[in-house]
């Protein structure tokens, strides 16, 4: 199907694959649904796989809103080894016996439990920082050194799943729970909790189970996306204004014309605090996301066409 502009508009959760990057998911959405303007929300390495949100349209300039302060993982980090890129698909740097403890249930679920909290964390050296104008990867591909400054993040949740013996090259693995702040490198995390055993860790699986509220259960396979294309966004397009967890003003048709035109608008929801925003509705489309100042709501972003998918 030739991409185009396809009247497509609407707010999608892919469970990413592993083995493709999220633009390599972007480009399979653009093929399945015939449309060019495509976009992404909190990247996912090749790695990992899990919940990638995708706007399709219009549902394009939902992304920079839906950017979620927490995600969650599913996270299993191999001891004995760091690598150069803190996971499965660099080099080793650096081989470091595990303790003996690392088998001990009790004592894994007590190391893991003890990362909760705020911390400063170094983001890796393959990662798409930006320094200097070039991403960080890209200096690092090319043998240069990165140095990257640390950063205040935090670990609301951890949690230890299993202590694996043998995993990857027979190197004893533990499988855990995250979840975490904007801006936290589960990479990181294994790196760390190496070093800080003593010995030397890195990641081998990651699985993202939730971007702020939107989580597996919303998510729709690629393959079976590329295989129903249109036909199957009934069924898994999501709900925008329950997403973005903004208060709901439907409006009348002489309302809606005014909101088209950019002129303002009563606010008749009194719960609305001064710049607080709301989702403005027509029917089941998402045509609008606006301020309150004073008793009236003013144009922050429009969606001409409406973002589709609002529960009725």
């Amino acid at each position: 199907m030739k991409r185009g502009q396809s009247g497509i508009n609407c707010l999608l959760a892919i469970d990413k694959p592993v083995g493709m990057s999220s633009h390599d998911v972007v480009n399979h959405v653009r093929r399945a649904l015939g449309e060019k303007r495509v976009g992404h929300a909190g990247t996912l390495d090749p790695l990992a796989s899990g919940v990638l949100v995708v706007g399709v349209g219009q549902g394009t300039r939902l992304m920079g809103l839906l950017t979620a302060d927490t995600k969650s993982y599913v996270a299993r980090i191999a001891f004995g080894t760091q690598t150069a890129t803190d996971d499965a698909e660099g080099e080793v740097v650096l081989s470091a016996e595990p303790p003996a403890d690392v088998l001990s249930r009790e004592f894994a679920a007590g190391v893991v439990s003890g990362l909760e909290g705020e911390q400063d964390q170094v983001p890796p050296s393959f990662s798409a920082i930006s320094v200097g104008g070039v991403r960080a990867y890209d200096r690092a591909r090319k043998g240069q050194e990165v140095e990257l400054k640390s950063r205040r993040v935090s670990i609301l949740s951890a949690v230890l799943l299993d202590v694996v013996a043998d995993g990857p090259d027979g190197q004893p693995c533990w499988d855990c729970a995250f979840t975490v702040s904007k801006g936290t490198y589960v990479r990181s995390i294994a790196r760390d909790l190496g070093a800080s055993l003593g010995s030397a860790a890195h990641l081998v699986e990651l699985r993202r189970t939730a971007s702020g509220d939107i989580g597996l259960a919303d998510c729709v396979a690629l393959d079976e996306l590329e295989r129903r294309g249109a036909e199957a966004l009934a069924e898994c397009a999501l709900d925008p204004v329950t997403k973005l967890g903004l208060p709901e003003h439907q409006l009348t048709v002489e309302e809606l014309a005014d909101v088209r035109c950019g002129r303002r608008i009563a606010c008749t929801d009194a719960g609305l605090v001064e710049g607080g925003r709301a989702c403005l509705t027509f029917g089941n489309a998402l045509v609008g996301i606006w301020v309150r100042e004073g008793n009236r709501l003013r144009c922050q972003v429009n969606f001409p066409s409406g973002v589709t998918g609002v529960a009725r």
